[in-house]
């Protein structure tokens, strides 16, 4: 029942999603940032990258305090507020309206980490993509409600102040919710449980090993850990290639479709139900998948998945719909990927740190998030894709080389 609040908070952010681009591209004074395009890159980094830090602060003291609703409620509320904000005729100017939007990125981010947490102490570890799944599954459909939303608001000619109006009471709804539900753990051990599992194996397999080869015997294990610095190198270029792609896309859509901001909706809940179906499909099948085998593949997927969009692109061949099928794949097989990440994530990466996930995905997305729109402005869509398909390939390679 703790996930009811984060559900009415993914309507508002789903709304947002396609809402914010298009709003900023109609702001008379872009100029002033070097145009629609790059107006959108540089708020959107400059938020990412202020988040980064925050991320990192707010992941220490959740764990530091053990307090974890705390950091919810802050988030809830802090945006409930701040979209208020935007309706008001200060925010009419771009600069204003940027600091608002870099400021609720940072407060926004301070549930990240405590969601994980919970997730995570909730439930022992061989049940972590399962519930990592479910719950990424009911947020998502949340998610999709609000891109309905902001469609039927396209429809009816009531966008502007009415969207911000409308996320705000979304996030007044889920701020009630969380003070409703979500509790914090009693008892805090299962990361930590983890941690002495894994030194306890590490130390079982290398006494294991030295005694059969001491004894002239063949030994076919490994002592190998999991490289860490692969796996944020991975993350991060995941995440950059990620940004780079679809901080620009509300923009190439609404081309694509004639101006018609309601199809970009639509392209939009394509992806998003590639993804619920991807998180419900991992929930039930997560204790049979080798997380370190099939994370990998779902990496390379995106890459192959982009590739085909250029080359429809190039040929124009059925644009439109094929475009939105690959939205849906992409969508399907970025489910999977955060999962398996995810989840594999909270094992590396130790207890008093669990910000440091956030950071790793904040830190590509921002650099991808100003060379998304900056790549699209100078040098168009088509070869914005490209060069995200080769950085979800980079991605996938370093896994492989660092495995």
């Amino acid at each position: 029942m703790w996930r009811l609040g984060f559900i009415f908070h993914e309507m508002a952010f789903g709304l947002l999603t396609v809402f914010i681009p298009l709003y900023v591209a109609v702001f008379q004074d872009t100029s002033l940032l070097g145009g629609p395009l790059l107006a959108l890159g540089v708020m959107t980094s400059i938020a990412i990258f202020c988040s980064i830090p925050a991320s990192y602060l707010w992941g220490y003291l959740c764990d530091k305090t053990r307090h974890y609703k705390v950091f919810i409620l802050l988030s809830f509320s802090s945006i409930a507020i701040i979209l208020f904000l935007m309706t008001l005729s200060f925010a009419q100017n771009l600069i204003v309206f940027v600091i608002l939007y870099v400021v609720m990125q940072i407060l926004h981010v301070a549930h990240e980490s405590p969601k994980n947490v919970l997730v995570t102490e909730h439930y022992s570890r061989c049940d972590w993509e399962s519930s990592f799944g479910f719950y990424k599954g009911v947020t998502e459909v949340g998610f999709i409600v609000g891109l309905i939303a902001g469609m039927f608001l396209f429809s009816f000619g009531l966008m502007s102040a009415y969207s911000f109006y409308l996320c705000s009471v979304l996030s007044v709804i889920s701020l009630v919710l969380a003070v409703a539900l979500v509790a914090d753990p009693l008892i805090v051990f299962e990361r930590r449980l983890v941690g002495i599992e894994k030194k306890l194996d590490y130390t079982y397999r290398g006494i294991e090993g030295s005694s059969r080869l001491m004894d002239g015997l063949r030994w076919d294990g490994s002592i190998k850990q999991d490289s860490f610095f692969g796996f944020a190198i991975a993350i991060v270029l995941f995440s950059l290639a990620t940004s780079l792609f679809f901080t620009p896309l509300p923009l190439y859509l609404k081309e694509l479709f004639n101006g018609q901001d309601q199809f970009v909706y639509m392209a939009y809940m394509l992806n998003s139900i590639g993804a619920t179906a991807g998180f419900f499909l991992i929930r039930r099948s997560a204790r049979s998948m080798d997380t370190r085998k099939q994370m990998p593949r779902f990496i390379l997927l995106r890459s192959l998945l982009v590739f085909v969009l250029v080359a429809i692109i190039s040929f124009t061949i059925f644009p439109t719909v094929i475009t939105g099928i690959l939205l849906l794949c992409l969508g399907f097989a970025y489910a999977m990927y955060y999962i398996l990440m995810i989840s594999l994530s909270m094992e590396i990466i130790p207890e008093g740190k669990s910000g440091l996930f956030d950071g790793m995905v904040s830190l590509g997305a921002a650099i991808g998030a100003f060379l998304g729109p900056f790549l699209a402005h100078y040098l168009h869509y088509l070869p914005t894709f490209v060069i995200t398909a080769v950085i979800f390939l980079l991605a996938y390679l370093t896994l492989k080389v660092f495995k």
